[in-house]
């Protein structure tokens, strides 16, 4: 594996097999961990929180993908009551036998991390699913593709993969596949004919339909082409941070308009320079509000439920990944790596989502409207879609 390689691997554990969580409470990091203290909000106890883009382990992982206790820990701690996960090859031009192998073999890793782990992980396949999480205080994990390319063109693997638990499937990556083009692709030719088939079949089989990473043609077309609600699982408003990997007003009308549900990420996009905080992260949650109703807006970090341990060898790997992302155009051409992560340095621990329901209590938003954008509104359209 290059250098280049290994960086990228260890930067992007997120969207492979497993993803490593690390210990949640400030007492127990090791100094120069960067781990922040988390604010309390007690109403956070009957939240259902859902990250529509969420993953555990430490970066970068284990090779087997397991998970040791203090991974395990910061599962419970983290109080969500479920996490959407990635399980196909994201960000890979990987094709046809070689993706849908691979999301195959990741599908059994997750059940038989399900199995060896009850007391911290559930299935989730319905609504009545994550209820059930909630009260028997598990993670639900929801499975997902960030990249429909273990689809290949074969239209009878989307049955297949619902009957292996697949609940959500993103039609595009950044870049074009055979569904249509990602938000990276300047041609922005939209959704393929086959795209749509795919969209009927996804919509025939009860799999909520995700355009995030999707083209604004794209996007938009899915959006029309869905009989049922979409979500875009994770992003940003491009009111905010005008970059193409963010949402437009109205494209998040439209989707609102049909019944879906925003997630807002943690990453750069958040800002179109420097290092994005938790009031950038508001600022877009609150914008999408504004636009969309507070029914229809959640969050999608694209984070570990754990926090990043910033070692100086982290340090080192992670502004060699953010020069890499600048070079492959994900982020902007010109900007500074310098300073730029993944996450969001001042929510850097696992119970974040109770953080940012205190900073919205703090801003005047009410207890309720909290509930729905930590994860009420995600419940509420994944119940309605999948039954």
């Amino acid at each position: 594996m290059s250098r280049r390689q290994f960086v990228v691997a260890s930067a992007t554990a997120l969207g492979t097999l497993a993803v490593a969580p690390r210990a949640l409470a400030a007492a127990m990091a090791t100094p120069g961990d960067g781990i922040n203290a988390v604010t309390a909000w007690p109403p956070y106890a009957q939240s259902l929180a859902i990250d529509a883009s969420g993953g555990f382990g430490r970066p970068p992982g284990t090779e087997d993908g397991s998970l040791g206790p203090l991974d395990l820990a910061d599962a419970r701690a983290s109080g969500l009551s479920a996490a959407l996960l990635t399980l196909a090859p994201s960000g890979r031009l990987r094709f046809g036998d070689a993706a849908f192998e691979s999301a195959v073999k990741a599908i059994a890793h997750w059940d038989g991390m399900i199995a060896a782990h009850p007391q911290v992980f559930s299935a989730v396949r319905n609504g009545a699913d994550l209820q059930r999480a909630k009260r028997d205080g598990t993670v639900g994990l929801i499975y997902g593709f960030q990249e429909s390319s273990p689809i290949g063109d074969d239209i009878d693997r989307v049955d297949l993969f619902q009957k292996l638990g697949m609940r959500v499937i993103q039609l595009t990556h950044n870049r074009r596949n055979l569904i249509g083009d990602g938000c990276g692709e300047t041609a922005d030719a939209g959704l393929s004919d086959f795209g749509r088939m795919v969209v009927d079949q996804l919509n025939a089989k009860r799999i909520l339909v995700d355009v995030a990473h999707g083209g604004r043609r794209t996007t938009r077309e899915a959006i029309a082409a869905s009989k049922a609600p979409v979500l875009i699982s994770h992003t940003g408003c491009a009111a905010l941070a005008d970059v193409p990997r963010n949402t437009p007003d109205d494209l998040l009308r439209a989707m609102a308009d049909r019944g879906g549900v925003v997630g807002i990420l943690f990453w750069p996009f958040l800002r179109r320079q420097g290092q994005p905080s938790v009031d950038d992260l508001v600022a877009h949650i609150e914008h999408a509000i504004q636009v969309c109703g507070e029914d229809h807006v959640g969050i999608g970090t694209d984070n570990t439920v754990s926090p990043v341990p910033r070692t100086p060898e982290y340090e080192k790997d992670n502004r060699e990944f953010m020069q890499i992302l600048v070079e492959d155009g994900v982020l902007e051409a010109g900007r500074s790596p310098d300073g730029l992560y993944t996450f969001l340095p001042d929510l850097n621990h696992a119970r974040r989502f109770e953080t940012i329901g205190a900073r919205l209590a703090a801003r005047g938003h009410s207890e309720a409207r909290i509930h729905k954008v930590l994860g009420g509104n995600f419940a509420r359209v994944m119940g309605e879609v999948w039954g």
